[in-house]
């Protein structure tokens, strides 16, 4: 009997690592519904004068980060150093939908340099505030799907932007992104695992306001 219990269990633990090795889920918020301001287990910036009017919601079915700003910036932090093993998974895979859009905004411009929704992936390096590689996967006014640009304003950010414009406003969206391919095709050179997520939204820079949903985040096989 022992030994068939042992047996069982090492089943178990062979499927369990085989499951991990096929997803890692950053964020789903299904257990932080009502939350408000900084979700648990997120951290707050360290700059700017952030306000976080943020919310955990049931929004069509999706639990997601309900985001707002009004002349102001706010970003959140994960950290998922150790979790993630690109070679594993490298896709990353999330939902969102914007409201309203930053007015004017570009984030190609350090004038205007504002986003309804930014996901971002972290790869620090020291120090961080001038080394750190940062891919920002935006929901950008003005400029077009497939822009990728250096940040004018952070010179460890560059922009790629999955979604432009007004024409799926109110929606909900999935994207699907290939990690390896776009910090190889950006630094010319294959990437270290991650080590941490941000979610975050801005109008600063326009002087005006934005609005939008994040949902599930998550890394995946191809």
């Amino acid at each position: 009997m022992r030994h068939r219990f042992v047996s069982a269990a090492a089943v178990l633990a062979i499927v369990t690592i085989a499951w991990a090795a096929e997803e890692f889920v950053v964020e789903d918020w299904k257990e932080k519904i009502g939350a408000a301001g900084i979700p648990p287990a997120w951290q707050r910036q360290s700059w700017g004068s952030p306000k976080y009017e943020f919310k955990v919601v049931d929004n069509d079915g999706h639990a997601a980060l309900h985001m707002k700003s009004a002349n102001d910036g706010s970003t959140i932090t994960r950290d998922i150093k150790g979790k993630v093993d690109l070679k594993q998974t490298p896709i990353l895979e999330w939902t969102w939908k914007v409201v309203a859009l930053p007015k004017n905004a570009n984030s190609c411009k350090k004038a205007t340099d504002d986003q309804a929704a930014q996901v971002f992936v972290v790869w620090p390096r020291f120090p961080e505030a001038v080394r750190s590689r940062i891919l920002g996967y935006v929901w950008d006014t003005t400029q077009p799907v497939g822009t990728v640009c250096k940040s004018e304003k952070t010179g460890t950010v560059t922009y790629i932007v999955v979604r432009s414009g007004t024409a799926e406003l109110g929606q909900w969206v999935a994207e699907r992104r290939n990690l390896i391919e776009d910090f190889t095709k950006v630094y010319r050179e294959a990437p270290d695992n991650p080590a941490a997520v941000s979610v975050a939204i801005d109008s600063n820079d326009t002087e005006s306001s934005s609005e939008a949903f994040v949902g599930t985040i998550e890394f995946k096989r191809k």
